[in-house]
């Protein structure tokens, strides 16, 4: 009895040290897994993350990958962040009911996730508001995440040339979106729940341009001229295309190119695996000739069977002919075929007149 008391005093302790010290700030999700409260998550057919508690295994994510992944951490397949990623992944199954084979996608919503997070700190603490560099202290509020080595050495890494170059490229590529998303934090898949929900649809998803065509439309309510336009180009199309086209009908429309291991307009998590789409490749020269070698033998063997086929009717027609010129009547010479004909038997039998007479009445 007091093993039990004190094992549930230690778990108590437990959350309420995991709260203070910043591993996570999700105190409804520490404290009920102290409790023995285990969240369920759902997906989409598509292997996106709904509701409900979607949104909280994303947060929960962020403050896992903030505690565990250093800021200076600029590659997220470095294998030294193997143990790090394991240790995530475990507390993930500690607070949420989850499948083994969502790994990866959890894996790389913290990759990005934390992307997110080296923006938010370069983007508030280390640029004034035309954009220059400014040489700030750690935040307080982010002490107990970041230790003062790896903010300096983040601080360094911004004031690179090259990043500096590469920063400015990408800031200026996104400064001024022609079709702005206009969902704030709700994501593609969460924003597809909902219309389907709202029109009580049957549907299990929604087409590619629907979802992009209700993302940027704002708190008005009224989508801009530009991006019905690409609306309505996306329903003519959807018309005449194949569903199997290996580009989408959203790209045609927008006249950009399909990225690899992406769909647009569904999302982070949707790949063309997800959806079962086959993409097209440019064959090698070894196929181009494999297949040239094998339509070869096709032609081939085509021209053999017309050859054969012609060969057989020649003999045939050659046979008939053979057979009506070698036939000759055995008739007197000096007697015509008429004269064989007025001496035969039937002319004899019927007669002359009868004759004449058959052939009136016909």
């Amino acid at each position: 009895m007091a093993d039990d008391q004190h094992e549930e005093v230690s778990k108590k302790v437990s959350a309420e040290e995991e709260i203070r010290r910043g591993i996570t700030v999700m105190r409804r999700v520490v404290q009920g897994r102290s409790r023995g409260i285990i969240l369920d998550v759902y997906w989409n057919n598509q292997g996106q993350l709904i509701e409900p508690n979607g949104h909280t295994l994303t947060s929960f994510i962020g403050a896992l990958v903030r505690n565990e992944i250093p800021i200076t951490c600029d590659d997220w397949r470095n294998k030294e962040l193997n143990e790090s990623k394991e240790k995530i992944w475990s507390e993930i199954k500690r607070c949420f009911n989850i499948e083994e084979e969502r790994r990866g996608f959890c894996m790389k919503l913290a990759g990005k996730l934390l992307r997110g997070f080296r923006t938010f700190l370069s983007s508030k603490f280390l640029k004034d508001a035309d954009g220059n560099f400014v040489d700030a202290e750690l935040p307080k509020k982010y002490e107990s995440l970041i230790s003062a080595e790896e903010w300096e050495a983040f601080k360094s890494k911004r004031q690179d040339p090259v990043f500096q170059r590469i920063s400015a490229t990408n800031r200026e590529r996104a400064s001024s979106p022609a079709y702005p998303y206009r969902k704030g934090r709700v994501g593609y898949g969460r924003l597809e729940q909902s219309m389907l929900q709202k029109e009580e649809s049957s549907e299990t998803s929604l087409p590619a341009h629907v979802l992009w065509k209700e993302a940027r439309v704002g708190k008005s309510g009224v989508p801009q001229e530009e991006v019905l336009h690409v609306y309505q180009k996306c329903e003519e199309l959807s018309q005449s295309l194949s569903p199997n086209d290996t580009k989408g009908i959203l790209s045609r429309a927008l006249d950009v190119p399909e990225y690899s291991g992406r769909v647009r307009g569904k999302g982070f998590g949707v790949t063309p695996t997800s959806l079962s789409i086959k993409k097209g490749k440019a064959p090698s020269n070894r196929e181009l000739h494999a297949r040239l070698e094998a339509m070869q033998a096709e032609l081939d063997a085509l021209r053999r069977e017309r050859e054969a086929s012609a060969s057989t009717v020649y003999r045939d027609a050659s046979d008939k002919n053979s057979i009506n010129c070698t036939f000759q009547p055995n008739i007197p010479e000096g007697i015509s075929h008429c004269q064989l004909y007025l001496s035969s038997p039937y002319y004899r039998m019927v007669g002359k007149g009868k004759v004449h007479n058959d052939m009136r009445h016909a």
